[in-house]
């Protein structure tokens, strides 16, 4: 069956998809007109560049801020959603009360979103959870992918990763105040990909003694890890999957959790001291990111409403219709899948 984006911008074939699987979005027939009058397809990110940014409500009250900067000459548009008084004087939000000399109270949970943007536009992480306010960033890709390529290749992973962390540490200070040490991530299939391929190993040793959610998607790092010992040893990871994961993941999230392991065994860590950092599960009875057996969208939300629970100190693992998802990896690397999608 097609999978139903609600955005019609998002009818693409996406680089994880499957492409022998029924489940592939449709192409949206959308043309745009060259300098020579020739007619071609517009990509995501020019169908993406048509909805607009600017200030919005969350779901939880709190307020969105959509806007665009240029990172490393990269065209990186983020949301921020926070309490009015977090945002800068200067953000143009109605209400912003902070100024470069304010010390952020709060801390950040970053989103990357899947292939083709679905959860920039849904944005699952706007409301504030356990002190953390949200941020989601689209990725500067034509078919907005992160890391660019497709599949597991994923050719401009090393820029990407790059981009992400100078918006984070240069820019993002200039929108609102937050706590540099408190910033969390979460990945969402390919966003996940370029998080665990090349984030964690190049950048994560700026945001060391945090934590990051994967959700399905997962690679072994793919460049040379920066302080791996400090890294791993202080830095929460979770793996999250589900029984009909795509066929191209279900080998390359295994070998992401041995990956991962081995960088933790090799750090000194015990198997106690692993599996109480390291976390995985695929028990949800449903397709690539269906982690409530429903769909997509509705799956990644179920997930994101439970990031504290997952990821932050003293969080329980509960997931709503999941129950504890915070298995150690030690013992439990082989996943286990029902069939392919």
């Amino acid at each position: 069956m097609l999978f139903q984006y609600r955005f019609s911008i998002l009818f693409l074939v996406l680089g994880l998809w499957d492409t022998q699987a029924a489940a592939s979005p449709r192409q949206k027939k959308t043309s745009s007109t060259t300098g020579g009058g020739d007619t071609q397809a517009a990509t995501a990110q020019q169908q993406a560049a048509q909805i607009k940014g600017g200030v919005s409500t969350a779901t939880d009250g709190s307020t969105i801020l959509d806007q665009t900067v240029t990172v490393n000459g990269l065209d990186m548009r983020f949301k921020v959603s926070a309490p009015a008084d977090q945002f800068m004087t200067t953000s143009g939000v109605n209400g912003g009360a902070a100024d470069p000399s304010t010390v952020g109270a709060m801390g950040i949970n970053v989103l990357l979103h899947g292939d083709g943007g679905q959860s920039f536009f849904d944005f699952p992480n706007q409301a504030v959870q356990a002190n953390l306010m949200g941020v989601v960033m689209l990725a500067p890709d034509p078919n907005l992918f992160w890391g660019g390529g497709s599949g597991l290749n994923r050719t401009d992973g090393v820029a990407h990763s790059q981009a992400v962390n100078d918006l984070i540490l240069n820019e993002l200070p200039s929108v609102v105040a937050f706590n540099k040490s408190r910033v969390f991530f979460t990945g969402v299939s390919g966003g996940s990909l370029l998080l665990s391929g090349f984030f964690i190993p190049a950048q994560m040793t700026s945001f060391q003694g945090t934590g990051i959610l994967l959700n399905c998607g997962g690679l072994e790092p793919q460049v040379n890890f920066l302080d791996a010992d400090a890294v791993i040893s202080s830095t929460t990871i979770h793996f999250q999957s589900t029984q009909d994961e795509l066929a191209l993941l279900q080998p390359a999230i295994p070998s992401a959790i041995v990956a991962y392991e081995g960088l933790a065994t090799t750090a000194g860590l015990s198997t106690d001291q692993i599996n109480a950092l390291q976390t995985v599960d695929n028990s949800p009875q449903g397709g690539h990111c269906e982690f409530d057996g429903k769909d997509f969208v509705s799956g990644v939300q179920v997930m994101a409403a439970a990031f504290s629970n997952v990821i932050q100190p003293g969080g329980n693992g509960q997931v709503d219709g999941i129950g504890n998802v915070l298995n150690g990896v030690v013992g439990n690397e082989k996943l286990s899948f029902s069939g392919q999608t």
